[in-house]
């Protein structure tokens, strides 16, 4: 048994919105995360992303899937699953330092949106 993923793993105010860099799109970074542990069904992918809508989600993950970060398995009785692949596994070192890095620059990157107008 898997243990479930925490709802509220990515904070509304998470710095990852002020990230700068970003690769593939929007959602890629948090859905990496959330494979990070182990397959995952799409239901499970949708409790911690609420905020990405099933369409969104869905061509996220065949975004990933079509870069080769995630594979895509369908298993009899219609059950689908999502795991990264060594490709996507290395990614975690990447979003790692992003990660920091934003945390690192939070205030600069907030007050830079602020004078921007964003």
């Amino acid at each position: 048994m898997r243990t479930p993923l925490d709802p509220d793993m990515f904070d509304p105010v998470c710095p990852s919105t002020l990230m700068p860099v970003r690769f593939a799109d929007k959602w890629a970074g948090m859905i990496i995360r959330c494979l990070e542990d182990g397959p995952r069904r799409f239901s499970e992918l949708r409790v911690p992303m609420r905020r990405a809508s099933a369409k969104s989600l869905t061509a996220s993950l065949r975004g990933l899937e079509r870069d080769g970060l995630v594979t895509r398995t369908e298993h009899p009785g219609r059950h689908v699953e999502y795991v990264l692949t060594s490709l996507g596994h290395s990614m975690l070192d990447v979003l790692d330092a992003l990660c920091d890095w934003s945390t690192k620059h939070w205030e600069d990157l907030l007050d830079a949106r602020e004078a921007h107008g964003s």
